[in-house]
């Protein structure tokens, strides 16, 4: 199960809006300047998630919790959106040059192809996104601020 923090940032009617940290290595790697994740990273977001989540217990802003997803629907996604374009590729790439014998034909397959393969990927995962498999799972709730008492012997 792969695990993450979170933090409530509001809870209402039985939905909790939490906010999650982008964790990345990039600035400490000394291979960033020709890395391709160091690229993604700098298009994407550059402080955190938003997401929502299903929680019937009450939770109150600045909760910490922990979520937690089965590594195999993690697997099954990442299997679905990178291998779907890279099978449209290949597969118009082919059959276009084989249809028109021209490497610019076999261009603009792979083309057609690899974005069809994105279209489809986003077809898929937006029907079987909703399932509970895909979705993440509380696995445990930090107490609220105000519970929590420090005291201090001096």
């Amino acid at each position: 199960m792969m695990r993450e923090w979170a933090t409530v940032v509001s809870w209402q009617d039985g939905v909790a809006t939490l906010h999650s940290e982008i964790k990345t290595s990039c600035n400490s790697c000394s291979a960033r300047k020709g890395c391709g994740s160091h690229m993604l990273n700098k298009l994407g977001p550059k402080d955190a998630h938003v997401m929502q989540i299903a929680s019937k217990q009450p939770l109150q802003a600045g909760q910490r919790i922990e979520l937690g997803i089965k590594e195999s629907s993690l697997l099954g996604s990442a299997l679905l959106v990178y291998m779907t374009p890279l099978v449209g590729l290949f597969l118009f790439s082919g059959l276009f040059q084989s249809l028109f014998h021209s490497d610019l034909a076999a261009a603009a397959g792979a083309l057609v192809g690899g974005i069809g393969g994105f279209i489809v990927a986003k077809g898929i995962s937006t029907r079987f996104g909703d399932r509970e498999a895909f979705q993440p799972i509380i696995l445990s709730i930090s107490l609220p601020a105000e519970v929590l008492r420090v005291e201090s012997e001096i």
